[in-house]
C-alpha cells in the first residue's frame, strides 16, 4: 500500500518559510550584534601611568597583547628622558599611536623630545592650533619695480613665547613623518588581542570661555577622551576634561561605566563630579600629578567624592609610576580582572589633598603656565656627598 504523501508539500514550504524569516532576522539584527560584539580576550595588556613629576603633567602608556603602544601625552618640557626610558624599559621600539590630548604643555611638552627620540607612526590631536603666528611680506609700493621686502626670520631670544612648546611639537611633528589625524568621537582603533581603543570626545562645537563661567578652562574641557576595553577590563583617559565636558558626555548617553579611571586635570575640583562618577561606577582611580603643583591638585573635595563612591586610590605624586595589568577576565577562582602595582609606598595619606596657591581655572589665568618656577633640587641624602 503507498503511503500518503498529501501534505508533505505545505510542511516543506512552511520549513523554508520559517529558515527564510530567521535568515532575514539574523541578516537585520544578527548581524550587526556579531559584527559589534566584544573580542575575545588573547593575552596580557599592561597600561602604565608614568611619573612624570614634580611638576604637573600627564604621560600614559598602553600596550596591547600583541605589542601595539599607545602614548597618551608626553609629560612637560625635559620630561621626554622619563618617557624614553620607559619606552626602552617595556621594550616599545615604535609608538603606534601618540595622543595628544590638548594642547597645554604639562602634556605635550615633552613632546618634540619624544618624537625626536623614537619612531612614531600616527599622531592624534584635537586639532586646536596654537602655533605662532608668521610675520608676512611687507608689500613693495605701488609702480615700483623694487622686489618686496624678504620676510625677516624670527628674532632668537633666551625668553620662550607662551606658545613655544607648541612651536615644537608642530615641528617635531613634521620632522617625523608620522601620520596625522584629528581626533573624532565615536572612532574605534583596534590595538590587536582584543583591546579596542574609542576616542570619546571631544565633540563639537568647542568650549568656549562663555561656556566656562562656573569654573575650568576651554582648553582643558575640550580634552580627548578616550576609553579602553579588553575583555571584562575597562578603562577611561579623562585627559584634562571639566565638568562641562562630562555633562556633555552623559547627555549624548555614552557609556561611562568603567573599571578604572585615570582622572581628569590632574584632581582639580572642577572635575569629576559626582554626577559623573555615579554615571562611571569606577573600581579604582588614579590621579597624575605632581607634588610641585601650585593649583592644589588633588584637591580635597575631589578626593571626598572618590571616596563616597568607594574607589580605590593611587597617585603618581606619592607613589611613582602606577602599573595596571589584566588578561582581560578574571581566574578560575573568580579572582580579580586586573592587577596593580606601584612603583613605591607611600606613608603619606593619598586621600589628604593639597592646598592651592592659586585657582586652576580661566577666571585667574590658569594659562599662565609655570608662573611658579621650577621646583627645587631634591637635597642630597645624607651619607652620599662628595667624597
Amino acid at each position: 500500500m503507498k503511503r500518503s504523501t498529501r501534505g508533505c508539500g505545505c510542511a516543506v514550504a512552511v520549513l523554508v518559510l520559517l529558515l527564510g524569516a530567521a535568515g532575514g532576522a539574523w541578516f537585520k539584527w544578527g548581524r550587526a550584534w556579531w559584527n559589534t560584539r566584544p573580542p575575545t580576550p588573547t593575552g596580557e595588556l599592561q597600561v602604565h601611568v608614568l611619573d612624570v613629576g614634580p611638576s604637573e603633567g600627564d604621560s600614559i602608556l598602553i600596550v596591547s597583547p600583541t605589542g601595539k603602544s599607545v602614548l597618551i601625552d608626553a609629560g612637560d618640557a625635559g620630561k621626554g628622558k622619563v618617557v624614553l626610558d620607559a619606552l626602552k624599559r617595556y621594550k616599545i621600539e615604535k609608538v603606534d599611536y601618540f595622543i595628544a590630548t590638548h594642547p597645554h604643555p604639562d602634556h605635550i611638552g615633552a613632546a618634540d623630545e619624544v618624537m625626536n627620540g623614537t619612531k612614531v607612526a600616527t599622531v592624534i590631536d584635537n586639532g586646536v592650533d596654537l602655533s605662532t603666528p608668521q610675520p608676512t611680506p611687507v608689500p613693495g609700493k605701488k609702480g615700483s619695480k623694487a622686489k618686496p621686502a624678504p620676510t625677516p626670520a624670527p628674532k632668537k631670544t633666551k625668553a620662550k613665547g607662551i606658545n613655544a612648546f607648541f612651536d615644537e611639537y608642530k615641528e617635531a611633528l613634521e620632522k617625523s613623518g608620522a601620520q596625522y589625524e584629528k581626533a573624532e568621537a565615536g572612532k574605534k582603533y583596534d590595538l590587536g588581542g582584543g583591546a579596542v581603543l574609542t576616542v570619546l570626545a571631544p565633540t563639537e562645537p568647542f568650549f568656549t570661555k562663555d561656556n566656562m563661567k562656573a569654573g575650568g578652562n576651554e582648553p582643558n574641557a575640550n580634552s580627548i577622551v578616550l576609553r579602553l576595553d579588553y575583555g571584562d577590563f575597562s578603562m577611561l583617559f579623562m585627559g584634562d576634561a571639566e565638568t562641562q565636558t562630562e555633562k556633555r558626555l552623559i547627555s549624548k548617553d555614552v557609556n561611562l561605566k568603567a573599571k578604572v579611571i585615570k582622572i581628569a586635570h590632574h584632581g582639580s575640583k572642577y572635575a569629576t563630579s559626582e554626577r559623573f562618577l555615579k554615571a562611571a561606577q569606577p573600581d579604582m582611580a588614579i590621579i597624575s600629578t605632581g607634588a610641585w603643583n601650585r593649583y592644589g591638585h588633588p584637591s580635597q573635595s575631589l578626593l571626598d567624592r572618590l571616596k563616597a563612591v568607594n574607589a580605590k586610590l593611587y597617585r603618581t605624586d606619592l607613589q611613582g609610576e602606577i602599573t595596571i595589568t589584566t588578561k582581560g577576565k578574571g581566574d578560575a577562582n573568580g579572582g580579580h580582572v586586573y592587577e596593580v602595582k606601584a612603583a613605591k609606598e607611600t606613608k603619606d595619606d593619598v586621600w589628604t589633598g593639597r592646598e592651592g596657591f592659586k585657582d586652576d581655572s580661566s577666571r585667574s589665568g590658569f594659562i599662565a603656565y609655570g608662573d611658579f618656577g621650577a621646583p627645587p633640587k631634591p637635597k642630597a641624602e645624607k651619607g652620599k656627598g662628595k667624597k
